[in-house]
């Protein structure tokens, strides 16, 4: 937790780079809000300060209407405390507990089911489930906030199998009901419209001239404020559009889905894509020991993702040695080949037909085109396909390819692609002699930086 004189300062200044790092509740009208929330600034003895909204509400607070604290940057609250927690929060997030049981998810993380529940009481005051219940809420606020959809849709997208249980976990969890959100007089629309903030810096000129240089023509698309894509989400086909309005520090993102079943790790998944949860600031404080004094390192500079970790190596083996035009140009030519058309725009291929192709339409060697079907085939087998180590048994597929995977359809942080030609172009050309260790758990942002001293 954040000092109390740091809440205090942060809170009275409304300052963004403290988005969701803590919430502010107001004990005389027992509701909680971001430090941005526009409403008139409450007296100090009046408030209280938590770290986590999930706190706020087993304090029996509930959520501010104006700032709406469901919106803000995923709070880093537990960062560093505990990386199994970090990584059941993360899981969970993605909707874990709401298709398979909680040992289930100890199994997962290699833990017992009790010490599960002891890690999650003694850093977040609540047993998984009951956090997860919460984060469930809190989506589906968002989606009666920000979107049309009918109720019985949201209760679906959020992970409730009945309308009844959806609305007595609402009321329980945040302490209103769904019908005092919904505005009754807005118009269903098929395109759900949304909005994901983030702690600024952003240096989104920089994110979006690395996505346009490598963006696949009709399954991606980028101009200088947006970026969009196709996507296929276990059986849920749709793309979205995230239009970045910088003066208010988020996105507005619209989203065409065939079904809402997944809704709520489809949009955890576009948030990993643009990088909003990172807390920017703490990173740059990092890495800035890595470079001399002299040295200023990119503000904001962030990980752009790609859809998913099959996409991601079947784009790093074809871009093995070889410019990123190239690159784009072969990935090109396999989705115009293999991908499912929808609506006019491409599918990226599935597993299968990459598997049972002779891909004699790319213009590559017979041993890469194999190291392709290679990878297909392991997606099609394996009961774990993303796990890199499993990947490195696969001939044609080395530890850059598996780095690069792993930095873009991953999104992970500690990824230094060392052996990259354009990273060792960077280092020598300014003459810096760092141990790249000295960036962990942020290497992969140490990469970015200096790609973006080329």
């Amino acid at each position: 937790m954040l000092s109390y004189q740091t809440c205090q300062k942060a809170r009275l200044s409304r300052d963004p780079r403290f988005d969701g790092k803590f919430f502010t509740a107001v004990k005389t009208t027992r509701i909680y809000c971001r430090p941005i929330c526009p409403a008139t600034t409450p007296k100090e003895e009046n408030v209280t300060y938590f770290s986590s909204a999930i706190e706020a509400a087993n304090a029996n607070y509930r959520p501010c209407l104006r700032c709406r604290p469901d919106s803000a940057p995923g709070s880093p609250a537990w960062k560093g405390v505990d990386t199994t927690l970090e990584k059941a929060i993360s899981l969970i997030n993605q909707g874990t507990l709401q298709d398979s049981s909680l040992k289930n998810l100890a199994d997962r993380l290699g833990i017992g089911d009790r010490y599960l529940r002891q890690l999650f009481k003694k850093h977040l005051g609540v047993s998984p489930k009951s956090y997860a219940l919460y984060q469930q809420c809190l989506f589906a606020k968002q989606l009666l906030h920000q979107t049309n959809l009918p109720i019985t849709q949201i209760a679906l997208a959020s992970g409730f199998n009945s309308i009844r249980r959806f609305n007595d976990c609402f009321k329980s969890q945040l302490h209103l009901t769904p019908s005092e959100i919904r505005k009754s007089s807005e118009k269903e629309s098929e395109t759900l419209k949304l909005q994901l903030y983030y702690r600024p810096p952003y240096d989104w000129p920089s994110i979006c001239n690395f996505f346009k240089t490598r963006a696949i023509p009709n399954l991606e698309w980028c101009d200088e404020k947006s970026y969009g894509r196709t996507f296929e989400w276990l059986g849920s086909i749709g793309h979205f559009t995230a239009r970045h309005v910088e003066h208010k520090n988020r996105f507005d993102v619209s989203i065409k889905l065939s079904n809402v079943a997944h809704l709520k790790a489809i949009v955890n998944n576009i948030r990993r894509i643009l990088d909003l949860d990172v807390d920017i600031q703490s990173v740059e404080r990092d890495l800035q020991q890595c470079f001399a004094d002299t040295t200023v390192i990119k503000k904001g500079l962030r990980l752009p993702g790609i859809w998913n970790m099959f996409e991601a190596g079947i784009r790093a083996i074809l871009g093995q040695q070889i410019s990123v035009v190239a690159a784009r140009n072969l990935v090109t030519t396999l989705v115009t080949e293999l991908g499912q058309l929808n609506a006019g725009n491409y599918l990226f291929p599935l597993a299968k037909d990459i598997a049972e192709s002779d891909l004699d339409f790319l213009k590559i060697p017979a041993s890469r085109k194999q190291t392709l079907r290679n990878l297909a085939q392991h997606y099609l087998d394996s009961e774990n396909p993303n796990d890199p180590e499993q990947w490195l048994a696969l001939k044609g597929i080395g530890p850059w390819t598996v780095d690069y995977a792993q930095l873009r359809g991953l999104s992970n942080p500690d990824i230094y692609l060392g052996g990259d030609l354009g990273v060792k172009k960077a280092r020598m050309k300014s003459n810096n002699n760092f141990n790249p260790d000295q960036a962990s758990p942020w290497r992969s942002y140490l990469t970015f930086q200096l790609w973006s001293q080329l």
